[in-house]
């Protein structure tokens, strides 16, 4: 594996890159994962929001985004005046043009990602290599058998 140059310690290989959060940038702010991983089919970023800090309103031209609360809690403040508070793995979609702004509400820093894009969803196009039928159909039985 050969290391990034802007990010030395993501670690690169024939179609992939790993990293941690902190192999991104330190402190609070954007953490640019897109860029850090080479991300190239959508945008990802992980943001690290302090207590009681609020980000600005925005909103996108195209951009439908998907926020995951990985640590802490925010609260989404929305156009319509809206408001939704999301702790540890909370999830919220916002479409594009929908005004948003995001406060961390808790009393440690905050981590969420942030991944949007345009043009959506392509369908189930995975493939399993020859050989790995049986360990897949394992791994989905098991998963089946959870749901019951």
């Amino acid at each position: 594996m050969e290391a990034s140059s802007d990010y030395p310690r993501v670690r690169t290989g024939a179609g992939y890159a790993v990293g941690h959060l902190d192999d991104l940038g330190d402190g609070p702010g954007f953490r640019k994962v897109r860029k850090g991983l080479g991300v190239t089919a959508f945008g990802v970023n992980a943001i690290v929001l302090p207590p009681g800090i609020e980000t600005g309103a925005h909103y996108h031209d195209t951009q439908e985004e998907l926020y995951f609360v990985h640590r802490g809690a925010i609260e989404m403040e929305f156009g319509d005046g809206s408001v939704e508070a999301l702790q540890e793995g909370g999830l919220a979609r916002v479409d594009s043009a929908t005004v948003r702004k995001i406060r961390n509400i808790g009393e440690v820093d905050a981590v969420y990602v942030c991944v949007g894009g345009k043009d959506g969803y392509v369908g189930r196009d995975g493939r399993v290599p020859e050989g790995e039928e049986q360990r897949v159909r394992a791994i989905h039985d098991l998963s089946a058998d959870e749901q019951k």
